[in-house]
């Protein structure tokens, strides 16, 4: 059965405060055992936090706008505190334990919910500005809403939607089973701190699919944070037939990684226009096992230093302590297979302990290092952390610390100003792999 939001009160004028009316048709679709909740095309609803339900699918026909509201209280569903203005860049401090206190559209303990259609939802980005530079938007606090944020549902689907201008993560998947999200399209403010694309943190059997997303910081990202420890492991994952560009990592793991990534692939994929390509960035301890990366193309250059972590690398790998004292993680069994880089800096394998990255095998990949921009090549960033925030400077085509790979089948190439630049010193710098 169907549920027109305007046969509940909604107006979709663009200015008019849908909430209530919105909300009704959902709660109405609920009590009823489910059905389809339809925001009909041509129209700009406006609201703030929404809950969903289970056995629901919230469609937004073709030309339909959710759009958040202006005013920040009404994200704060659960009432409590205003966080306070952030002190230092989100880029200097953002440990996160996953538990924000805004919310756009939320739903847990549910199962059987979609959303859905060839609209489109609005975050309404500029009401959470905080200080802005040509390169780096920071926000007025930290954490602040994320456009989607479903805990503890199973049987999820999220297909065909546009999700646009958010301020913070976009689809956050707390202890989700059972997801497909296929054919969505992220298109967020490249210069907008924090606004990764999605989040599966704690999340098991994920499937990702035929998706196109642009945003800063990262596009898809797997997450253990501390708030969701009960969920256990990120596992049995697959990403495929995806376009991505990130003002940060388009994939990453990390850098919340109090628990097990593992059974993850990865394959099928064009990174283009972005500050790293893939991060393996564990910094609370955990373990990154059993999980592969086949079949990509991968374009980096180097982006402002200081606003964005990554320094144009088309792969890094770093096991690092958050803090002195922390647990320190584990990457093993990783292999990288028939992946092409075109990219401003080389690979980073850098672990603070021996023994901390193992089994990482690299495959008929290749590498050319071409000038991209006029930024300092050469430097790794290794934040964030308890020591150095990045190596020396020295642009080699690996650069190796307490970390052990294979190489097999890989070609590397540096041209023009990059082959100048080059160094082959042996590891402890950088190096040139036996391939």
């Amino acid at each position: 059965m169907e549920y027109n939001v305007l046969d509940f009160g909604a107006v979709g004028n663009g200015s008019a405060d849908d909430t209530a009316a919105i909300q009704a048709a959902v709660d109405a679709c609920g009590g009823a055992g489910g059905g389809r909740v339809v925001l009909p095309g041509g129209r700009v609803f406006r609201s703030g936090a929404l809950v969903l339900r289970s056995h629901l699918e919230l469609h937004l026909e073709m030309g339909a706008v959710l759009k958040g509201a202006d005013q920040l209280e009404r994200y704060r569903l659960f009432g409590g505190a205003a966080p306070k203005r952030m002190e230092v860049p989100s880029y200097e401090n953002c440990a996160y334990t996953g538990a924000p206190s805004h919310f756009f559209l939320y739903a847990r303990d549910c199962e059987d919910l979609a959303i859905t259609g060839p609209g489109r939802i609005d975050g309404n980005e500029e009401i959470f500005y905080g200080e802005a530079t040509p390169w780096h938007i920071e926000g007025a606090f930290y954490p602040r809403a994320p456009m989607l944020y479903l805990e503890n549902v199973s049987q999820l689907t999220i297909r065909e939607v546009t999700l646009a201008r958010s301020a913070f993560w976009t689809v956050h998947l707390v202890g989700c089973r059972d997801v497909l999200i296929d054919g969505i399209r992220i298109l967020n403010n490249r210069r907008m701190a924090n606004c990764d694309g999605i989040d599966p943190d704690h999340c098991r059997n994920v499937r990702i699919a035929n998706c196109h997303i642009e945003c800063a910081d990262d596009c898809i990202v797997f997450k253990n944070t501390a708030a969701a420890m009960g969920y256990g492991p990120c596992e049995n994952i697959t990403v495929t037939n995806c376009t991505l560009t990130s003002s940060s990592a388009a994939i990453k793991f990390g850098s919340e990684s109090e628990d097990v990534f593992r059974n993850i692939l990865v394959e099928n994929c064009v990174i283009s226009r972005s500050n790293r390509g893939i991060s393996l960035q564990l910094r609370d301890g955990g373990t990154v096992e059993n999980v592969s990366f086949h079949n990509l193309v991968i374009e980096t250059r180097l982006f402002h230093r200081d606003s964005f972590w990554g320094s144009a690398e088309p792969i890094a790998i770093t096991v690092l302590r958050r803090e002195e004292g922390a647990r320190l993680g584990a990457v093993h069994d990783v292999q990288f297979s028939h992946i092409l880089c075109t990219a401003e800096n080389g690979l980073l394998l850098y672990a603070e302990e021996p023994g901390a990255i193992s089994g990482v095998t690299f495959d008929s990949v290749s590498l050319r290092l071409r000038r991209a921009t006029d930024g300092e090549a050469g430097f790794h960033d290794l934040r964030p952390c308890a020591g150095p925030t990045s190596t020396e400077r020295r642009l080699c085509y690996v650069y190796e610390r307490n970390a052990g790979a294979v190489f097999r089948n890989c070609a590397f190439q540096a041209e023009g100003e990059m082959a100048r630049l080059l160094d082959g010193s042996p590891p402890g710098g950088g190096r040139r792999p036996p391939c």
